[in-house]
């Protein structure tokens, strides 16, 4: 879902709220609904709501099924609502995929949860971290641990690569002057069978067939040395395999079994997270509910008509210790509907605080899932290495042992063709023969000579390359560490961003709002330990100050109680754009919704609705008459819905 650009919006309604049918084409800027009551406002913007993707809407009460198109640029945007029993269904393509921010922080009507949750005394740093999914966010710091963990193994790696190429090239010279000794100490012997030669009277034919009898012995030597240097090699790779085989078997014997099955654990955490969002979906519903009951005492709610032409319904619903029931319609005692409202209030928080006590059991429940998979997977691990390095040993014996029937074989054939050298008769034979034997052997030291420095160069040239990767890792080493900071501290920087946001944004709304002896409403971010489950863990806590001024100048804190409706209004309203802004929900959404500011004074609703104009594309506020008249004439007025 991409942003759109600031062009008019057309919304088309059909069965929703109150609205039969009704086509509205809303410029970019604000917008003001404006009109008495029932004259679906309200309505109007609940239904823009679902065409942007919210689920806060209903169907019009004698409808089956409601429709809602938004033409916002070159796209258009469908969202369709059918009745399913006692519930809707919602359909088509709307503007957003995931509502929740927009819900939370930019459909600002009357039962909007952040604009509520000051009045109710709610728990204002959870509204705020809702949208944030901790669960992912620990995921990947505990990815990011393991790739720095691999890098940080790797780079010591490196270092200790570097640190042996000292010995490599002392190594390397080393085996270069042995070579260039035995080169020397070749040619002085060949030197010698020349000057033998020359003094020695034989037939060609004698002298070729010494010769070739020789180089079948320095044949077999040469192979009777590479045969013995494969075995050196698997006997060392025998020793070690079986050094690690010990290794793993210590591993698998020590691993203790797990104290509970992860499935069995996966079970009971999905039935925790139902449980969580069956108190989510109550916690919600008895927030508006308590809502809507609170304006209905305060007597700021809808209108509700008796059945009595002419009387103020609010007046019939607040006089004397006795009212009308607005769900019921019979005489109830005042006192008895306060009792009930403090019931649901104490309702609400005994759930809030069951969702807290699950979230906390989900996360432990989940931790020690993850630990017992991986301890799991570590064995699982051990023991198909382990069947590895079996079959390796057995292999590794196998060879070692055709090597030594090979070595065997390959001595008694050297002694062979040595007696068959020794049976030629040529003058001055033996001291050819010794002279022979001591070149075989030096042109074998030589060959294994050159083999080690060519290694040994081969090596210098795999970590001289391995090591000019170094700074590479060490830059993704510092990238990883920088994220991992980020993620760590990301949580603390919009619960600070959030604080910072609405202390400044309060700061100024009251100063340009004007409250008499209202001086300050700030919130506190502070640390607290709480219990959670069987454990106390430290939490973050947003703790709201209210400040006044007495007559004579002194300073006072106050609480939310305290607090006038339009005082409660405004703050709910200012903290909801402080979720706004630290969240960037203008980069999901451009519109915000205002609705049932009758508590705040005209004149200040046209300084709160020039205020957040300032923070969204499209800004639409559903006012009275006598509210709108108050606001500037370079607005768009909408007075009738149709």
């Amino acid at each position: 879902m991409s942003q759109i650009s600031k062009s008019a919006v057309r919304v088309d309604v059909r069965n929703i709220g109150g609205i039969d049918e009704a086509s509205v084409t809303l410029p970019d800027g604000v917008s003001i609904l404006t009109g008495r009551n029932a004259t679906n406002r309200t309505s109007f913007l609940q239904a823009l709501m679902a065409g942007l993707g919210s689920r806060q809407s209903s169907l019009k009460g004698d409808a089956e099924e409601g429709e809602v198109t938004l033409e916002l640029g070159d796209e258009t945007y469908t969202r369709t609502l059918q009745r399913r029993g006692d519930s809707i269904a919602f359909g088509g393509d709307p503007y957003l995929d995931d509502p929740e921010l927009a819900d939370l922080f930019a459909f600002l009507l009357e039962n909007n949860e952040a604009r509520r949750a000051v009045a109710r005394g709610d728990d204002l740093r959870e509204i705020i971290m809702r949208p944030i999914d901790t669960d992912a966010i620990d995921a990947e710091i505990r990815e990011c641990k393991r790739e720095r963990d691999d890098l940080v193994s790797e780079i010591e790696t490196l270092d200790s690569l570097e640190r042996d190429l000292p010995d490599l090239e002392a190594d390397r010279r080393e085996k270069v002057e042995e070579l260039e000794a035995a080169r020397a100490e070749l040619e002085s012997v060949r030197e010698e069978l020349d000057d033998l030669d020359a003094g020695v009277e034989e037939s060609r034919t004698r002298k070729e067939e010494m010769e070739e009898a020789f180089q079948r012995v320095r044949d077999a030597r040469s192979a009777l040395d590479d045969l013995e240097f494969d075995l050196e090699t698997e006997r060392s790779t025998l020793t070690e395999l079986q050094s690690e085989r010990e290794t793993l078997q210590e591993t698998v014997e020590e691993a203790d079994a797990p104290e509970e099955n992860p499935d069995r654990l996966a079970g009971r955490i999905d039935e925790l997270r139902r449980r969580k969002r069956s108190l989510d979906d109550d916690i919600n519903e008895l927030g508006s509910v308590i809502g809507f009951n609170e304006d209905m005492v305060d007597g700021s709610g809808i209108d509700i008509d008796d059945g009595t032409p002419g009387d103020d319904p609010t007046d019939a619903l607040t006089a004397g210790d006795q009212t009308v029931c607005w769900t019921c319609g019979s005489e109830v005692e005042t006192d008895q509907i306060e009792a009930t409202l403090d019931r649901l209030r104490e309702l609400r928080s005994d759930k809030l605080d069951e969702r807290n006590e699950i979230r906390a059991e989900i996360q432990e429940l989940t931790d020690k899932q993850s630990s017992i998979r991986e301890a799991q997977r570590e064995i699982e691990r051990a023991e198909e290495r382990l069947d590895t390095v079996e079959t390796e040993i057995e292999s590794t014996e196998s060879r070692i042992e055709e090597l030594e029937a090979q070595i065997e074989s390959k001595q008694a054939e050297i002694e062979e063709l040595e007696a068959a050298a020794e049976s030629i008769d040529v003058d001055g034979y033996d001291e050819a023969l010794e002279l022979h034997r001591e070149a075989n052997g030096i042109e074998l030291r030589i060959e294994r000579l050159e083999d080690e420095i060519e290694e040994i160069d081969d090596e210098i040239d795999e970590r001289e390359a391995a090591i000019e990767r170094r700074e590479e890792l060490k830059a993704e080493r510092e990238a990883l560490a920088d994220r991992l900071t980020e993620l760590r501290t990301r949580v603390d920087r919009i619960e600070e961003n959030a604080v910072e946001e609405f202390n400044e944004h309060m700061a100024t709304v009251l100063d340009i709002l004007e409250y008499e002896n209202l001086d300050r409403i700030w919130i506190e971010r502070r640390e607290t330990e709480v219990r959670e489950g069987r454990r106390k863990v430290t939490r973050t806590r947003f703790d709201l100050h209210i400040v006044r001024s007495s007559p004579d100048g002194t300073a006072y804190e106050d609480t939310v109680d305290h607090l006038s409706e339009s005082e409660r209004e405004v703050t709910g309203l200012v903290f909801a754009l402080a979720g706004y802004l630290v969240h960037d929900v203008h980069e999901t959404v451009p519109f915000v919704l205002l609705d049932s500011l009758e508590a705040i004074d005209s004149d200040r609703i046209a300084r709160v609705v020039d205020y957040f104009r300032t923070h969204a594309d499209y800004l639409l506020a559903a006012l009275l008459p006598e509210d709108a008249a108050a606001l500037s004439e370079e607005y768009t007025y909408v007075e009738s819905i149709d």
